[in-house]
């Protein structure tokens, strides 16, 4: 009998958006909420920030990615996924750290929007002083 495919699961987050990325020996699909990546991430660099990881390592075709990303836009759910899929690939192969360590894919990007305050029109753009 032979033993299961090493399947690998990771999270991933930036912003408001967390990724929880399944790895599995495969041919490359990359599915995010039930849709292929590229229906739904439209634009183009969202596409590119996803596969990123995979192309710094050369495991393109390897493996499919099963994601569940939830809150935040688009942008920080991309960066999100990056972030899942490379934390992900060092579970597998712990040799892949190096590479994706000096890119800056296992650093959790921690900035934050900034609160609106009350009496301001932004988080820190004041009302105009008027003198009388």
């Amino acid at each position: 009998m032979a033993t299961a495919p090493k399947m690998t699961n990771s999270t991933g987050s930036r912003k408001r958006a967390v990724a929880r990325v399944r790895l599995a020996p495969g041919g490359g699909q990359i599915l995010i909420n039930h849709k292929p990546a590229n229906e739904y991430l439209s634009r183009e660099t969202a596409q590119m920030i996803i596969r990123q990881p995979l192309d710094i390592t050369n495991t393109n075709a390897a493996y499919d990615i099963h994601v569940n990303v939830d809150g935040g836009g688009l942008s920080g759910q991309a960066e999100a996924i990056r972030h899942g899929i490379a934390r992900a690939l060092i579970k597998v192969n712990p040799e892949l750290r190096g590479a994706l360590k000096k890119a800056g894919y296992l650093r959790r990007d921690a900035r934050e929007v900034e609160r609106k305050k009350y009496g301001h029109h932004k988080a820190r753009k004041r009302p105009q002083f008027s003198k009388r």
